[in-house]
């Protein structure tokens, strides 16, 4: 209770304001279910209930795949003595640059934290996912997996968290409400943009970026607020993108890679039997969203685009507002040549500058000289 007062002070939630008396409450239930602390051991009759701060809600990587686990099937897998409540990141009032802090204070025992909004924060957390290093599900299992023992380290000194899962969202692209034929074509348009590195890209071709959270996408398109978005493009789809916009880009930009941990003492509170249980079954878990955001990408532009490839739910998704009649732009060759251009002129000597010379090298050694783009180190 004491780190729960902390955290209203520290972020000036206590005092009022509705997002203020959201949080708020959502700290306090938190603090409430567990009995003050941050995993309530269980006793030979009681389970030990598990808090948890999940993904984005209405989106796949959720509704369809971590609530479940957390609400089904661990308690299954554990013979009862593991539950769960989970409540979806976006619904829950905390502001997604805090995520780390909440969980280093303890607030959060169990929660995600979605990249570009805590590298705001700390920008080397940038390094795993930079606009337009992975174009591809290949390059970024190699970026991630080259970087992950250093992930957890840092995370464990600078935020007594552990890590156990890396998440990421369908490939996120370009929708546009007027037509293009290349990323030229975007000079001079309000792009809205997700995090600090994505909103540098849109600079650098000449657009405005402005930042603005997922969940008021489509009115900010609606009311003309921005031109186009940059969002994953399953996720758009789910929520009518396709309604206000004509043109989607198949260049993948980013893929919304968010960060899974628990606070360092609510992971050593559990019995270890079950802290090796929660390891390899969130192992699973990751791989399983990995999977299915690979094919959602792809699906995502077939929705969107009206192909027959749109099928299941996400065709009857669309059966309830029309079938997607969007254009789909191609990568031409003169996109991909400017979008390494613009990752070795633009995205990581800003990164760089923004992070340091340490950063700049140790990017370098984990996977830069690896993938031929190493950062020029700031003197």
């Amino acid at each position: 209770m004491r780190a729960l007062m902390c955290v209203l002070h520290l972020t000036g939630l206590a005092g009022g304001g509705r997002h203020g008396r959201i949080l708020a409450a959502f700290l306090l239930s938190f603090a409430l279910s567990s009995g003050g602390s941050v995993a309530q051991e269980g006793t030979a009759s009681a389970p030990i209930r598990l808090q948890v701060v999940g993904g984005l809600a209405g989106v796949n990587q959720y509704t369809r795949l971590e609530e479940p686990f957390w609400r089904l099937r661990l308690p299954q897998i554990s013979g009862g003595r593991l539950t769960a409540d989970i409540s979806a990141f976006d619904r829950s009032g905390i502001r997604g640059q805090e995520t780390l802090r909440l969980l280093r204070l303890g607030v959060t025992p169990f929660s995600t934290a979605l990249l570009g909004l805590v590298a705001a924060e700390e920008p080397e957390l940038s390094a795993l996912e930079l606009p337009g290093v992975s174009p591809d599900m290949a390059t970024l299992r190699r970026v991630i997996a080259a970087q992950r023992p250093w992930l957890q380290e840092m995370l464990r000194e600078r935020h007594d968290t552990e890590l156990l899962a890396v998440y990421i969202y369908p490939a996120q692209v370009f929708f546009c409400a007027r037509p293009f034929n290349g990323l030229l074509d975007l000079r001079g348009r309000r792009i809205r943009t997700s995090s600090a590195a994505q909103s540098e890209l849109v600079s650098a071709l000449g657009a405005v970026p402005v930042v603005i959270p997922f969940a008021e996408i489509v009115p900010a398109i609606r009311a003309n607020v921005v031109e186009c978005a940059i969002t994953g493009t399953l996720s758009g789809w789910q929520i009518g993108l396709n309604e206000v916009t004509s043109h989607i880009h198949a260049m993948s930009l980013t893929w919304g890679v968010s960060l899974f941990g628990a606070n360092s003492t609510a992971w050593a509170g559990l019995p270890q039997d079950m802290r090796h249980l929660l390891r390899r079954e969130l192992a699973g878990l990751e791989q399983r969203i990995w999977e299915a955001s690979d094919a959602e990408t792809g699906l995502g532009l077939a929705c969107n685009t009206g192909r027959p490839e749109c099928t299941g739910e996400q065709a009857e998704v669309g059966g309830v507002r029309g079938r997607g009649r969007m254009t789909l732009v191609n990568v031409s060759p003169e996109d991909d040549a400017l979008r390494r251009r613009l990752v070795r002129e633009v995205i990581l000597p800003r990164w760089a500058e923004r992070c340091g010379s340490a950063c700049a090298e140790e990017w370098n050694d984990r996977i830069g000289d690896a993938l031929g783009i190493a950062v020029p180190v700031p003197k």
